[in-house]
């Protein structure tokens, strides 16, 4: 028993001593190789926002009443003068009866005006009354028909929506405006509709856009804004076509921004030129990358590659790899960064390596 245990005990120390002499051992780093590379960089600017015709044009009708038929319907395309729907004209009673009320006064005195004309015009053939009576006789005999046709135009109006005289379009028939798509009818069949006056809106028909010329609205914090100016070049990305980029201008940068969210935002817009291969409906969520400096066919090294020490910049470069790799610290001149890559100006060459990421391993 005491030889076990004096062996135990023994084992235990000279377990403890190794596992000591283990822990004092170095720890050896290896590093990854890298190489400067020739390629472009670009700071961006990213904008968050949404695509829609420049122009949206909203048809109202000139005349209230009840949608009758309707002609198109939402995603067709539509030339201006084309019919969107015809309205029945719902008169009101008050405006319908002093209308016909007006015609059978008119037609009254039209009655009466013209028995006298009829007589005048009798006795001024034979002399019995001036030439200066009998033109009173004929301008009260043409202000009775006047009066006359215009009350009947205007009962035509009031029930029927437009009078037979008249030389202008039916106002029953809402027409566009403009040569585009609809974008949407909001009204159907049977629906309500007040007509377009100084203080009514009135309503909405047929929305009516022109889809080839398209924009994006978004929206560029304040941190950025500074930086962007009209005129600056745009790729934009649509949520609903992940696979294809777009060109833009951008073409307008708010002057005062607005909170959003705790941050202060700033509404920007940008014309899209869209090919004629594709198709973009209105509303699509877009991201926008605005190239605010770029640097075409520079030498670049991964940031991460890079010590900061105050206003200097370092690498460390490769002196020898193997057996063991021995780096010396060189002092370089940066540029242009995205964040990724960054642009070396001076103090290295594309033959040069440089130390790259940790690889953590024990010596064995």
């Amino acid at each position: 028993m005491r030889i076990v245990l004096l062996s135990l005990v023994g084992l235990a120390v000279l377990g403890t001593f190794v596992f000591l002499w283990k822990k004092a051992q170095p720890v050896i780093i290896q590093y990854e190789i890298a190489k400067p590379e020739t390629g472009t960089i670009e700071m961006k600017a990213v904008a968050t926002g949404n695509v829609e015709p420049r122009y949206e044009v909203l048809i109202k009708p000139q005349i209230s009443g009840i949608i009758a038929t309707l002609a198109k319907e939402a995603g067709q395309m539509i030339a201006s003068g084309e019919i969107i729907a015809t309205i029945k004209v719902i008169p009101e009673m008050v405006q319908l009866n002093s209308a016909e009320s007006r015609v059978k006064m008119a037609e009254i005195s039209l009655k009466q005006v013209e028995e006298t004309f009829n007589r005048d015009k009798s006795l001024h053939g034979q002399g019995v009354i001036s030439n200066e009576e009998f033109d009173i006789s004929n301008a009260n005999y043409l202000k009775a028909k006047e009066e006359a046709s215009n009350a009947q135009a205007a009962l035509e109006i009031i029930r029927d929506g437009i009078s037979k005289s008249s030389n202008v379009v039916s106002t029953t028939q809402i027409r566009s405006t403009i040569t585009g798509m609809i974008l949407d009818i909001p009204v159907k069949v049977g629906n309500s509709v007040i007509q377009s006056n100084n203080f009514n809106e009135g309503t909405t028909i047929a929305s009516v856009a022109n889809m080839k010329d398209m924009i994006f609205r978004g929206t560029v914090d304040e941190t950025e804004i500074g930086r962007i100016r009209e005129g600056m070049p745009i790729k934009l990305t649509i949520g609903a076509l992940e696979s294809e980029t777009f060109e833009a201008m951008l073409e307008y940068v708010s002057p005062k921004g607005a909170e959003k969210n705790g941050a202060i935002q700033f509404e920007i817009k940008a014309a899209i030129s869209i090919p004629d291969s594709s198709f973009i409906r209105a509303g699509y969520s877009a991201n926008a990358e605005i190239v605010l400096k770029r640097a075409a066919d520079v030498l670049t090294i991964p940031e991460s590659t890079v010590e900061f020490q105050g206003d200097s910049t370092f690498v460390q470069l490769v002196k020898q790899e193997t057996p063991t790799q021995i780096f010396e610290k060189h002092q370089i001149k940066i540029g242009l960064s995205d964040g990724i890559k960054i642009e070396v100006v001076e103090g290295l060459t594309a033959n040069d390596k440089i130390r790259g990421a940790a690889i953590d391993t024990k010596k064995k």
